[in-house]
């Protein structure tokens, strides 16, 4: 195999530490405004709907879209990069990068085991664990309401059991909160990858395109995260707590780069930097694929009882579904 073929005059060219530094500092607050304006759109949206007799409508339709969002972001943007970072002739030149397809195999790791987490959770759940989720829990409000008979002579006395949730739909939320966590942590670790690839980097031609892509990125993503945590059902502290965790990760993880470089002067295009984005970018592929396939898409459009007793609203979630990931792939020209 041939070596690398690097056109040096450009990359010396590019490589402007200050100004690279100044993009960064720009990015850092354009992409945490973009952030919370993506996750707390359809939280809002859904908040706004609740009590009225479209919102159930309305929260599975943004899902939908939010599914179509993540499906490409793990399709069209982590997978290809986790490609071509182990594909790059730095690594793919060496024993035993050159001899097997990793960045698939990783894939497949992530996928199993976000299957072997939600197995495990959701068994737990089905197993009577519901009393310790996350957020306010989920629990079997019944009340026990004691009526008298008022009318002279009755002697009857009778408990009537009312039920504020019944324990399908406690399963169904529990199960919907467990989603919505596994989703954020794949989510996470993705944004912390590219924050900190960033942050390391000194080539000011390649951040300065990425600052406007990752802001549209981050706004779609929000969308798809914020979609799923609307209809989990959290308490509002819960649901705070994790929209300003999305927010502030990838601007985290650009400072968190910079600090990195700083120190160390770590190369972000070297052989090692390449191998670790690789191997993270796949893992988090692999666990956003099998969340949006199978906890998403699947879920809604083959077992959801509202969708399949309305045929309208199951065409409207198509349409979701198709638009969230179109635009979403569209952004890969960018980014």
């Amino acid at each position: 195999m041939g070596g690398c073929v690097t056109d040096y005059s450009r990359e010396a060219a590019c490589r402007d530490g200050p100004a690279a530094a100044h993009l960064k500092l720009l990015s850092i607050a354009v992409i945490f405004l973009t952030s919370v304006v993506g996750i707390s759109f359809p939280v809002l949206l859904a908040r706004h709907f609740q009590g009225k007799p479209a919102y159930d409508h309305a929260v599975l339709v943004i899902k939908c879209f939010a599914a179509g969002v993540i499906l490409s972001t793990s399709l069209v943007h982590v997978l290809p990069d986790a490609f071509d970072a182990l594909g790059d002739c730095k690594v793919s030149s060496l024993h035993p990068w050159r001899d097997f397809p990793f960045a698939g195999l990783v894939t497949l790791v992530g996928a199993v085991l976000a299957l072997l987490v939600d197995a495990a959770a959701s068994s737990h759940v089905e197993n009577g664990g519901h009393g310790h989720g996350h957020g306010h829990g989920a629990r079997k409000d019944y009340k026990m309401v004691d009526m008298q008979e008022e009318q002279r002579g009755a002697k009857v006395s009778e408990e009537v059991v009312v039920l504020g949730e019944d324990p399908e739909t406690t399963r169904l939320k529990e199960k919907q909160r467990l989603v919505s966590q596994v989703l954020e942590i794949g989510i996470i670790f993705h944004s912390v990858i590219i924050g900190v690839t960033m942050g390391m980097s000194q080539n000011k031609c390649t951040i300065r395109p990425l600052v406007a892509a990752l802001a549209f990125h981050q706004i779609f993503e929000g969308m798809g995260l914020g979609g799923c945590i609307a209809q989990a059902g959290f308490s509002m502290g819960t649901t705070a707590y994790m929209c300003f965790m999305f927010s502030v990760t990838t601007p985290l993880g650009i400072v968190l780069g910079m600090i990195v470089f700083s120190l160390t002067g770590y190369d972000d295009s070297s052989m090692h930097a390449l191998i670790m984005e690789g191997l993270l970018g796949s893992l988090s592929s692999g666990i956003l694929i099998y969340m949006a396939l199978v906890d998403l898409i699947a879920a809604d459009f083959f077992h959801n009882k509202l969708m399949s007793s309305t045929t309208w609203l199951k065409k409207a979630s198509f349409v979701a579904l198709c638009l969230g990931s179109t635009t979403m792939s569209i952004l890969a020209i960018w980014a």
